[in-house]
């Protein structure tokens, strides 16, 4: 049986509070393709794809542990 994965999306508030950007900051690095792309949810809504907003913080985290290791 294929195993069904779950995906959650969360909306810009809670991104800036994980990710701890500034608003104009995550809108920078989303123009520059360096930030996970939001989803249109609705005509005035937009929201991101939990795991890669996730993964884009992990990334970071990486990078920095080995910047620091160097």
């Amino acid at each position: 049986m294929a195993q069904s994965i779950r995906k959650a999306l969360i909306k810009r508030r809670e991104v800036l509070a994980r990710t701890a950007l500034a608003n104009s900051t995550l809108y920078r690095l989303m123009g520059a393709g360096e930030f996970p792309q939001s989803i249109q949810i609705g005509p005035r809504a937009v929201a991101w794809v939990e795991e890669e907003v996730d993964a884009w913080i992990e990334a970071r985290i990486e990078a920095a542990r080995e910047k620091g290791a160097a």
